[in-house]
């Protein structure tokens, strides 16, 4: 047969296989086996990190939080495109502020940023020559006005920009220090309950002076109202960390308040260059990112979850407080990191190990298990860092190392 006549009965003839009996797919025909799915890199254990079990709280050096589902697949799905920062941001203020019942809002890069970028605006306002001269304050207002048991190490982002603390005490002692070189009055929530001036009355002191007021409230997420309390109150500028109770990406933070404020903040910051926030970039899926995090927050079961706090703490202190020498108490903080808080002490006599020795005993124990020490020789311990079925882990291991110790 001629190769033009074998070509041109190729169309005609059913399949080779068909012929003697065997049915084959295209895909049989053509396709090499699958092969398995290669398995996914666990970069933990290939770089030699340990991981560990997180009942200490929503701090930096822990990894913050772990990012709640949708904002993970948010990142991922936000990843394979472009966008222009400005646009984003124009965007996701615009949701973030009405959720958050401010004039405007922005995502930064932390809440640390948040305060210097607030800062950094109600310096400079919408000056550009004063924009790039930032820290040097030649001509502007340079003093921000702290209460001195609110002048902890966080002021430090106050004055990158350059300013100068002043410390006040009283109501009497914030008029007598305001003065033309007042820029700004910094309320720090975490120590509100040690000051001799409410926030409420802080606010008002500063709408009395004309005094623009901002608010750190870095960990206080909870509870939930805590969003929108201080912008109905009346402060100029709210900062809070995104990595923390709202399990946003840790690098995130909000800044809201007013909206010619937030306007003079970005222009201190990012996409924009030569100025005092080049540095503090924040990525479109981390904005998108915050937003999805916030948001997700904001339309939980508050009282289911505080419950759920509540029945894991409940199962770490019935672990414990039956071993002789171990006593046990739950409180909740006033402010910052207001969750059920688990508070284990011990009689030394009874139990014969330091607070110190003890942390680091469930530190370096398998699974290692992160907790915070108290006063007194005491540990404390919240919940809302663990994940499902995590509290029986930890309950295990507070078990194990106070027995030991009892022995």
């Amino acid at each position: 047969m001629k190769r033009r006549d074998a070509i041109k009965n190729l169309s005609v003839l059913p399949v080779a296989g068909a012929v003697v009996g065997t049915t084959l797919s295209l895909e049989s025909v053509t396709a090499a086996p699958a092969a398995p799915p290669a398995p996914k890199r666990n970069l933990f254990r290939e770089l030699g990190i340990r991981t560990f079990l997180n009942a200490a709280g929503t701090y930096t050096a822990m990894s913050g939080c772990i990012m709640q589902d949708e904002v993970i697949d948010t990142i991922r799905a936000t990843a394979g495109e472009y966008a222009m920062i400005d646009e984003v941001q124009d965007k996701v203020g615009e949701r973030i502020a009405a959720m958050c019942h401010a004039e405007a809002a922005t995502v930064t890069a932390g809440c640390w940023s948040a305060l210097v970028l607030g800062t950094a605006g109600v310096l400079t306002g919408t000056d550009m020559e004063k924009v790039a001269r930032l820290p040097h304050l030649e001509g502007m207002k340079s003093e921000v006005l702290v209460q001195k048991t609110h002048n902890h190490g966080y002021v430090h982002a106050l004055t990158n920009t350059g300013v100068r603390i002043v410390e006040v005490e009283t109501a009497d002692d914030v008029e007598k220090a305001a003065g033309p070189d007042t820029a700004m009055m910094w309320f720090l929530n975490y120590a509100g309950p040690d000051g001799k001036i409410s926030d409420k009355e802080w606010v008002a002191l500063g709408k009395k002076l004309n005094i623009p007021t901002m608010i750190d409230i870095a960990a206080d997420a909870t509870p939930v109202e805590n969003l929108w309390k201080f912008n109905d109150m009346g402060f100029d500028l709210v900062c809070i960390s995104g990595g923390k109770g709202l399990r946003g990406p840790q690098s995130a933070g909000i800044l809201m308040g007013r909206k010619d404020l937030i306007a003079a903040a970005r222009l201190n910051a990012p996409p924009r260059g030569g100025n005092i926030g080049r540095g503090m970039k924040v990525n479109k899926e981390e904005i998108l990112g915050m937003y999805v995090a916030l948001e997700k927050f904001i339309n939980l079961d508050h009282a289911k979850l505080w419950k759920t706090w509540e029945d894991r703490i409940a199962v770490m202190e019935n672990s414990v407080k039956k071993i002789p020498g171990v006593s046990t108490s739950v409180i909740v903080p006033p402010v910052a990191n207001r969750t059920p808080t688990l508070i284990i002490s011990w009689d030394k006599g009874r139990v014969k190990v330091g607070r110190d020795e003890f942390i680091n005993r469930l530190r370096d124990g398998s699974p290692s298990v992160a907790v915070m020490g108290g006063k007194d020789e005491s540990i404390t311990i919240t919940s809302w860092n663990l994940l499902p079925g995590q509290e029986k882990l930890v309950a295990a291991r507070l078990s194990e190392e106070l027995t030991k110790a009892s022995a």
